[in-house]
């Protein structure tokens, strides 16, 4: 029986995905094997649910798959789990109507998991502000939130945001607006981030498109920790992604987050990211080129950047690194490269002597990560997936 599967596997390729779930089980060859063979190219994340051909009757699936920091999100799912499906594009701020985003994101107060009818492009009036125990899960639909406000998680916690195309954001004079615990309140003005995090904890960002926002794509600030940020496409973009707040905000000493399967470029310029005081673990990342740096920090930050592909761009800067001395001197700076490979003339400065400092994870978080020949397959679908009713991701 085991024979005839393997001839399969090879000579009815249309039939991988297919064979490759029936036999993904502790007893028989593995699920990476199995994907190796026919054709694919799969990170740890998308090996996790993307195999599954029922992945639309099991969407909650995704909740075990993340990795890094964020941990599994198994705290979004489980009997108490309220679906809800957005059918209408509109916004209203203030009192937002069933059936939309806005009320499904901000006014229901319990675990929610959001999808979405159909494609559609959102335009929201003010930031939508996201509330704890809520996953927004686009898979199968092409949604744009775009020209107008984005996104912020303020004070929340267990949050997952996957399958969005996030662009042409537009900054935003202070107002009010519903707020993530179903009250209005009034929110200060914001500069047009794509995916603002403040005072955040528990974040999983994953295969989104992020691009063309008049400040930065994602800012995770004021406090925001445990935090993963896997598998999206960030391009088209000056300031890029940006983690801690200022250099005067020294709680973000606490700040922990996971880079990982991101695809930078083409056309981004510096924060890929810019850390201030926390710490970053930077792994099997694509970077097509920068213009001022690929990545930096201020204030003492740590970083371990784990076997990523560094291109330099043609002319211009070929170096990876920046680093904003502090108060004169070098201070205690921790930036480490470990099997990250480096074309077209590219090169990391590191720290002189010293330790890599390690993530540290636990059983819920710790991931294995790949040889840097690997990430150009592995960041092959970053970005939101083209998933339809009738095909696979």
């Amino acid at each position: 029986m085991a024979s005839h599967i393997l001839n399969s596997l090879v000579w009815h390729s249309v039939l991988a995905i297919a064979i490759i779930t029936t036999l993904c089980s502790p007893t028989l060859i593995s699920c990476a094997k199995h994907t190796k063979m026919a054709g694919l190219s799969m990170n740890v994340i998308d090996e996790c649910w993307r195999l599954n051909p029922d992945w639309r009757k099991h969407r909650t699936q995704l909740a075990t798959c993340s990795v890094g920091y964020a941990g599994k999100m198994i705290n979004n799912i489980g009997n108490d789990l309220l679906h809800y499906k957005v059918t209408d594009p509109s916004d209203d701020p203030i009192t937002p109507k069933p059936g939309t985003l806005r009320y499904g994101a901000s006014v229901i107060q319990a675990k929610v998991w959001i999808t979405f009818k159909s494609d559609m492009l959102i335009t929201l009036q003010r930031p939508l502000l996201i509330s704890s125990f809520t996953a927004i899960d686009a898979r199968g639909v092409n949604v744009h939130i775009a020209h107008n406000a984005c996104l912020m998680i303020f004070k929340a916690t267990n949050i997952i945001i996957h399958g969005l195309r996030v662009h042409h954001c537009r900054s935003q004079p202070a107002g009010m607006v519903m707020g993530p615990e179903g009250k209005v309140i009034t929110v200060g003005q914001v500069d047009g981030d794509a995916i603002r995090l403040v005072t955040a904890s528990k974040v999983w960002i994953d295969h989104n498109t992020l691009y063309n926002c008049p400040d930065g794509l994602l800012d995770v600030t004021r406090g925001s920790t445990d935090v993963t940020v896997s598998n999206n496409w960030f391009r088209e973009q000056n300031k890029v992604m940006l983690l801690g707040h200022d250099d005067g905000y020294v709680r973000d000493q606490n700040m922990k987050v996971t880079v990982v399967y991101n695809h930078f470029g083409p056309n981004c310029n510096q924060r890929m990211p810019r850390i201030r005081h926390g710490y970053a673990h930077v792994a099997n990342n694509l970077y097509q080129g920068w213009g001022q740096y690929a990545i930096g920090g201020s204030m003492e930050p740590s970083l371990k950047s784990e076997r990523n592909l560094f291109i330099a761009p043609t002319s211009g800067s070929k170096e990876v690194t920046w680093r904003k001395e502090s108060n004169g001197s070098g201070g205690i700076w921790e930036f480490h490269s470990v099997g990250d490979v480096f074309e077209n003339g590219a090169y990391f400065t590191e720290t002189d002597g010293g330790r890599v400092p390690k993530p540290h994870y636990n059983m819920q978080q710790i991931f294995k990560v790949a040889d840097a020949t690997a990430v150009r397959s592995l960041t092959r679908s970053s970005g939101a997936l083209r998933c339809t009713k009738t095909s696979r991701c």
